[in-house]
């Protein structure tokens, strides 16, 4: 690193008063050795500095009441019309009966055969047993996401989703469901966890988009 030298100005005469010359040159050395190897020729104004504006909060007094039971997607929902598991395992349920009975316990009619993906059976709840993911196709783009596990021997809906899914992945314990954003390069990434009791909002983040997506899910792709 090539270091510079300041120049000095002209010794002044003994007891002379310094000259404004003087205390500029004195001042400019000092900065010299302050800044070390700094190019004092290549600074240069980026003109004034933007005003920062805190934001401006509406509706400061308003608080919205927490979710209720059935807008929460990671809410435990029993299935009824379907045995129980003694065993634990998602593995030794009929899927596509699950699945029916869920919805119809909904009020809804369920889906035709045609519009369910393949049943996944993947452990999420890290108790060593499958729990099980199904998806429906709703439309050409809108999809369902959902989870079941056995919870003291019952059949447990442990979460729903419904979106644009772009991907549904299974990594280190996590379900992460990409949708699209506005941005067609991103896709926005939420992962959800079980954390001892529910399927918990782990993270929020953006991901760039994959075309076509890998299947990475043992069992089938969600």
């Amino acid at each position: 690193m090539r270091r510079l030298r300041a120049r000095t100005a002209p010794a002044s005469r003994p007891g002379a008063a310094p000259t404004p010359r003087t205390v500029a040159a004195a001042a400019v050395a000092a900065l010299a050795l302050v800044t070390g190897c700094t190019n004092l020729e290549g600074l240069q104004s980026e003109g004034r500095a933007r005003d920062v504006d805190a934001p401006l909060v509406l509706w400061p007094g308003y608080s919205p009441a927490p979710p209720s039971r059935n807008e929460n997607p990671a809410v435990l929902v029993p299935v009824p019309g379907v045995p129980r598991i003694p065993g634990g395992s998602m593995a030794a349920a009929n899927p596509l009966a699950v699945l029916d009975a869920d919805i119809a316990a909904q009020g809804r009619t369920p889906p035709a055969p045609s519009a369910v993906r393949p049943p996944v059976l993947h452990d999420l709840t890290d108790d060593g047993k499958p729990d099980l993911l199904m998806a429906v196709n709703l439309g050409p783009r809108s999809s369902e996401l959902r989870v079941y596990a056995v919870r003291k021997t019952v059949v447990t809906r442990i979460l729903v989703l419904r979106g644009v899914l772009a991907g549904v992945e299974l990594a280190a314990g996590h379900l992460a469901v990409r949708e699209p954003t506005k941005d067609p390069r991103y896709v926005s990434v939420t992962d959800y966890v079980w954390d001892g009791h529910e399927m918990d909002l782990w993270n929020l983040t953006l991901d760039d988009a994959r075309t076509p997506q890998t299947p990475q899910a043992v069992g089938g792709s969600p």
